[in-house]
């Protein structure tokens, strides 16, 4: 029984903890608290504007790629109206038919040495 009196002594008081201390700390790491909601408010804000700014962009290209696209097609067709303007049989219609001309005959065709 003595030893469980000696025990008994070596045993700590609870210990106190002083709620005033408590609140004090908390109110000194307020601040930090603060700064780094706003941190994190800021870096959540930068990401969805980059979000949307890749968002914009992408739809952007893909406009840019529907007008070349338009832009190629309207390319060829002038090519191949080109084409179909330049054939002889064309232009030989154009000049018999609106502008009264004809072949020439040997009396009118010169040759230059």
């Amino acid at each position: 029984m003595a030893d469980i009196k000696t025990m008994s002594n070596k045993v700590a008081a609870p210990r106190q903890f002083n709620v005033v201390s408590l609140n004090a700390r908390r109110w000194e790491i307020f601040p930090q608290l603060i700064a780094v909601m706003v941190l994190l408010t800021l870096v959540s804000i930068f990401h969805v504007w980059s979000r949307v700014k890749v968002i914009e962009l992408n739809l952007q290209m893909m406009d840019v790629g529907n007008q070349l696209k338009n832009e190629q097609q309207e390319q060829n067709r002038l090519k191949l109206e080109v084409a179909s303007m330049k054939t002889p049989v064309r232009i030989e219609a154009l000049a018999k038919g609106e502008l009264g001309m004809a072949l020439p005959k040997e009396q009118q065709v010169v040759i230059v040495k």
